[in-house]
């Protein structure tokens, strides 16, 4: 496989009132083409930092992020979606921002809306769909900009459990669709397990790896599917175990 994201020794340090705050230490890790990687810890322990870092937001102290600093889309915890433009003009904004606006681009975006269910909803304001509907809205314009990897930070935390589930299940199916990279930050140990191909297990602060779970379920299952397996009771237990010895 080829690695489409490498961290090669990586530290990142920030000041505080309190001081200087060693945030991540001697992170290495990969992300092959289509891998599904999530990422897991106690809080404080720099998960998003990471995100943050490989989006460019923030430089490491030390060592080396090689690779998609170029093409990389980033999903948020809320959609940021503007409510006073239609969905499609909403879908619009990274190509307008980037100067891509192109016919070839507003088709793509066009078949993008009619393939995920929102083509009908193109004309409708953000206000006007359901809290899902807008997750799918949010990660179909960052689709449009034909991103090689997506970063997401936590992007169903504002959702109720259930929708949650729903919109869980359906943006990893959008995204394995797309045949895309994916890197997602959760607290949800059966977020991670449902949804990722590998998880990292991060150690408080200062942030390091301390375990790697390799997950093996059938590539047709869907997330919600994949809860239903004795495979995801077992790697509960195994997950849930690993942090409570970090607690």
């Amino acid at each position: 496989m080829n690695h489409i994201l490498e961290f090669r020794h990586v530290d990142y340090s920030y000041h505080s009132m309190e001081g200087e705050v060693h945030a991540i230490e001697n992170m290495n890790f990969t992300v092959e083409e289509k891998e599904f990687l999530v990422i897991v810890g106690p809080s404080g322990c720099g998960k998003s930092t990471l995100l943050d870092l490989i989006f460019g937001l923030i430089r490491p102290g030390s060592g080396e992020i090689i690779g998609a600093k170029d093409s990389i889309g980033y999903m948020l915890q809320q959609d940021h979606l503007f409510d006073w433009r239609t969905i499609e003009k909403n879908v619009y904004i990274g190509l307008e921002i980037s100067h891509r606006l192109t016919p070839e681009n507003k088709e793509y975006a066009n078949d993008l809306l009619k393939k995920y269910g929102l083509y009908d909803f193109r004309h409708k304001k953000p206000q006007e769909l359901s809290g899902g509907m807008r997750q799918r809205a949010a990660l179909i314009r960052t689709l449009v900009t034909r991103p090689k990897l997506l970063l997401l930070d936590e992007p169903f935390s504002a959702l109720d459990y259930q929708t949650r589930l729903n919109v869980a299940d359906d943006i990893g199916s959008i995204i394995r669709s797309e045949e895309k990279s994916a890197i997602l930050v959760t607290h949800d140990l059966s977020e991670a397990i449902s949804m990722g191909d590998r998880i990292l297990i991060l150690s408080p602060r200062p942030g390091t790896i301390v375990r790697t779970i390799q997950m093996s379920f059938d590539s047709s299952l869907s997330s919600i599917a994949r809860r239903q397996t004795d495979e995801f009771k077992q790697y509960f237990s195994e997950l849930w175990k690993e942090m409570n010895q970090l607690a």
